[in-house]
């Protein structure tokens, strides 16, 4: 198949959506974690809730960047921006995201800062040329499917000696976040029955780097594109492995992703970075091992080590459930904030900023469902 319609074609989600109802037994519940926030808007998106039968339900996890940032490496961004002479650019959604107190990146370029929102860090690299004597820092953030191209402008950097060129690195790592949730789930209230791999970051790290979810917790994974067809087709897979076994590692997004992913792009990484020894998310906690800091030899280009700037944990805004959220826990309408004093225009927690951000997916397609939409008040 090569175009977006036959992806989307009616007749093929009412045969789908048939097969996934006489695959579920009657009397079991099936709960499926799609781990992608672009999942969570495509399942919304093209209402796949709505062919699903009422005993399989799918639970959203933390799979936006944006969302999972913690509030104090926020704070850190908009104090450099602030306290020192820099352009701070970095990408749309991260402007809007509340840190301490209200503040955003955004107000704070209202306050006199020079933040820049930026499309590549191709734009970054031209801003640092077009002006080598102002510091030029690019607030780098993503899974492992946006830190190539930070790796490839660190490295354009150092060939061309821009001295005035730095990156602040908060790319992370969804194995770890992915571990753990599914560790969690006896003491976090939480019970997952199925995974749906991300498409974008399995094209980089490939299908094998989730061995551990069968190995280790028991439960099958599909990874599965973002089309409607892929994500039903996705579904009935880990329905057929629930019911039947055994759970494995399977690859519904064959079109893009292989097992061992893409090496040129795996190998750049680990020479740009290493791992951080500990990174904390917002809604997970610090784990171990999950994100990437710059390496050695490229210290030169590490915004953490030529700006000093340290800032106290962030406090989250009271009554906020993004954190929740991002675990799987609770869904957007369980949060009292929601759709009443949180909305788009008015946003109080990254969840509903970020464009995969489950809430703002429940704002835009699914606002009338469950007790405290949005329907529900003025």
């Amino acid at each position: 198949m090569r175009y977006v319609d036959e992806f989307r074609d009616q007749d093929l989600a009412r045969g789908l959506a048939a097969a996934i109802a006489a695959a579920v037994e009657p009397d079991r519940e099936y709960r499926l974690m799609e781990f992608c926030g672009g999942h969570t808007h495509a399942v919304f998106r093209h209402g796949i809730p709505d062919l699903m039968p009422s005993n399989l339900r799918f639970l959203h996890g933390p799979g936006c960047p944006v969302c999972v940032l913690p509030m104090a490496r926020l704070d850190q961004a908009i104090r450099l921006a602030l306290e020192h002479p820099v352009t701070l650019c970095t990408y749309g959604d991260l402007l809007r995201v509340p840190a301490t107190g209200g503040q955003t990146l955004f107000k704070a370029k209202a306050a006199g800062a020079d933040v820049r929102l930026i499309y590549s860090t191709q734009d970054a690299l031209a801003l640092a040329r077009r002006d080598p004597d102002r510091q030029v820092v690019f607030l780098a953030i993503g899974f492992e499917t946006t830190t190539p191209p930070t790796a490839v402008a660190i490295e354009t950097a150092r060939a061309e000696g821009l001295a005035n060129f730095s990156v602040l690195c908060n790319h992370v790592l969804t194995p770890p976040a992915l571990r753990a949730i599914l560790a969690s789930q006896d003491s976090g209230g939480l019970r997952i029955d199925g995974i749906l791999g991300p498409s974008h970051v399995s094209t980089l790290i490939g299908s094998e780097a989730y061995r551990f979810v069968p190995d280790e917790f028991g439960l099958p994974i599909v990874i599965a594109g973002f089309e409607p067809l892929d994500v039903m087709h996705a579904t009935l897979m880990l329905v057929d492995q629930i019911n039947r076994g055994p759970v494995r590692v399977d690859n519904q997004y064959r079109r893009a992703v292989t097992a061992s992913g893409n090496a040129k792009a795996l190998a750049l990484m680990a020479e740009v970075f290493t791992r951080r020894a500990a990174f904390e998310w917002r809604g997970l906690g610090v784990l171990p091992d999950s994100a990437l800091a710059i390496a050695e030899p490229y210290a030169d280009f590490d915004a953490e080590r030529c700006f000093a700037v340290r800032v106290a944990p962030g406090r989250e805004v009271k009554g906020c459930d993004c954190a929740s959220v991002l675990r799987g826990v609770k869904t957007p309408t369980d949060c009292r904030l929601f759709g009443r004093v949180c909305t788009p225009d008015n946003p109080l927690g990254a969840c509903m900023v970020s464009s995969e951000g489950a809430c703002a997916a429940y704002w835009s397609y699914g606002r009338f469902r469950g007790a405290g939409a949005t329907g529900q008040v003025a």
